[in-house]
């Protein structure tokens, strides 16, 4: 049986994001003027208060196309709390690796279910489309945990794009949303939105087989090797 008390080893961190640097200036100015009464914790919550605001204006748009501002606000409160929380507790060294692992991650996964989901219950994008993006999403995410297992690399970013960038490709399509409205048409029953949001989907499982063919043989060649 696994001893909780054990720390668990030490991750390589790998985030190669085009707005990497930019963002961790950004984020250590806030660290370093964050009241002391923000916690990490706090910060997490906060980030699962936006991802619940970005749920709630997906689905009010099907009342009128005003709501998905909360949306939008939503997705600045979950950039806010979910980038925050792991940088407070490296900047006030306050870690806690095994929580904040298993919190942060989980909080993640419930987070991106509920901002798809409510794409799909938005009069946009169609349930089926914004599925597969979550299984794409969930199979990125089984990735990324399974190479933190067996190679010791948490890899946060692929094709040089991470979570900033794709939060800020939806803030994009929301956008759209709202200057084009709900119609659909481009393609019979299939919107512009549905075959954005499905190509996403697409490229993430495409990428999954990709990186876990390549993280497969890399694995097979050190085991070779001893």
């Amino acid at each position: 049986m696994t001893d909780l008390r054990q720390a668990p080893p030490a991750l390589d961190r790998i985030q190669q994001n085009w707005l990497a640097t930019g963002e961790r200036r950004i984020l250590n100015w806030l660290c370093a003027h964050m009241p002391r009464a923000i916690t990490p914790d706090i910060l997490t919550a906060t980030g699962m208060v936006g991802a619940v605001m970005v749920f709630l204006g997906y689905v009010a748009s099907n009342w009128g196309v005003a709501w998905l501002t909360v949306s939008l606000v939503g997705y600045a409160v979950q950039w806010f709390g979910d980038s925050l929380d792991g940088s407070l507790a490296r900047w006030r060294r306050i870690e806690r690796p095994s929580y904040g692992y298993f919190i942060d991650h989980s909080c993640d996964g419930l987070a991106n279910l509920l901002i798809v989901a409510g794409i799909g219950l938005s009069p946009f994008v169609t349930m089926d489309v914004a599925m597969i993006a979550l299984a794409g999403y969930l199979l990125m995410s089984i990735h990324a945990f399974l190479s933190a297992r067996v190679v010791g690399e948490l890899r946060l970013s692929y094709l040089a794009a991470g979570p900033t960038e794709l939060r800020l490709m939806l803030i994009g399509m929301t956008v759209m949303m709202w200057v084009l409205g709900p119609d659909r048409g481009l393609f019979g029953r299939v919107s512009g939105f549905d075959l954005f949001v499905g190509t996403i989907g697409a490229v993430l499982i495409l990428l999954f087989v990709i990186q876990t063919m390549t993280t497969g043989r890399r694995l097979a060649a050190q085991e070779r090797r001893r």
